[in-house]
């Protein structure tokens, strides 16, 4: 053998003990014991139910009443829709901007008796061409919150994306009645008239939340939380002048509003895996 043989040989032995000895680890990718990181845009949807025990109202005198809170203005249960905003971290805590927006369906109590002035003797509200204006009247609220939020996973080896959830959010709400003229001009509802009888409050809103939060190994389709949440709303009016022959109101209303709410929420999730984090695994 001659030395250009021992010089490739050598070579060849030495390259082969390289690649058996520093052959790169392969990485083991398992979504099912990776956590995510990611954005996460969601749709909610579910019932909105006032309380009729624990809501009040609270006059400057310091009188307590429960004549005009929302579940005594408005029949409920209410109709909920949301749009919910996370960011979810790797350590499962969740950051969240939230905005809903709920409304009953012709759902007003005690019309006649709140209106009167504006009902006839045959408890309508006449419109332009002298027959029944056929007015709906119903509530509709919104709100706009931040929140946060952790999930707790049940089985961290399989799925550690999906667990119990508790959240907390505090922002910013309004509700008010919505009169809608259905066959002819009301002209006793229109633009600033109807500002008189609808009701209208804001105020603050804050919300506790527990539930289960869903999140697939396998599809980005498939991932929902459902929560059991209570809201407390502290409000007042923002009207000038307000008219409510029922509650005995014609002039400013001054009373502090506080209403209890429960809902139940659907959440229809997509993870938007623009920062996808994982676990890796070397052998």
């Amino acid at each position: 053998m001659n030395i250009r043989e021992k010089i490739f040989h050598s070579l060849l032995l030495t390259a082969i003990l390289t690649l058996a000895t520093n052959n790169p680890a392969h990485a083991q990718l398992d979504l099912t014991v990776d956590t995510l990181q990611c954005h996460i845009i969601g749709f909610n949807v579910g019932p909105l139910i006032p309380s009729t025990q624990f809501s009040f109202e609270r006059a400057p005198d310091g009188t307590v009443s429960q004549n005009a809170t929302m579940a005594s203005l408005y029949k409920g249960p209410y109709l909920n829709f949301g749009l919910d905003a996370f960011y979810k971290y790797k350590s499962n805590w969740l950051v969240s901007l939230e905005g809903d927006i709920w409304f009953g369906t012709n759902n007003l109590q005690h019309r006649i008796e709140r209106m009167g002035d504006i009902y006839s003797r045959d408890s309508i509200i006449i419109g332009g061409n002298g027959t029944d204006a056929n007015i709906t009247c119903y509530n509709r609220g919104i709100s706009f919150q931040a929140g946060l939020g952790k999930i707790f996973p049940l089985s961290p080896a399989k799925n550690p994306n999906s667990g119990l959830m508790a959240r907390a959010s505090a922002g910013y709400m309004r509700q008010q009645t919505i009169f809608m003229i259905n066959d002819v001009k009301a002209p006793q509802l229109t633009d600033d008239y109807a500002l008189i009888y609808d009701h209208q409050r804001h105020g603050i809103i804050l919300t506790e939340g527990f539930g289960y939060w869903f999140m697939s190994s396998h599809s980005d389709i498939i991932n929902i939380y459902l929560s059991f949440e209570i809201s407390q709303c502290w409000s007042w009016s923002t009207r000038e002048y307000l008219i409510d022959h029922y509650l005995g109101v014609q002039g400013k209303d001054n009373n502090r509003y506080f209403d209890l709410l429960y809902s139940i929420k659907l959440c229809w999730m997509f993870p938007l895996r623009g920062k996808v984090v994982h676990d890796y695994y070397f052998y």
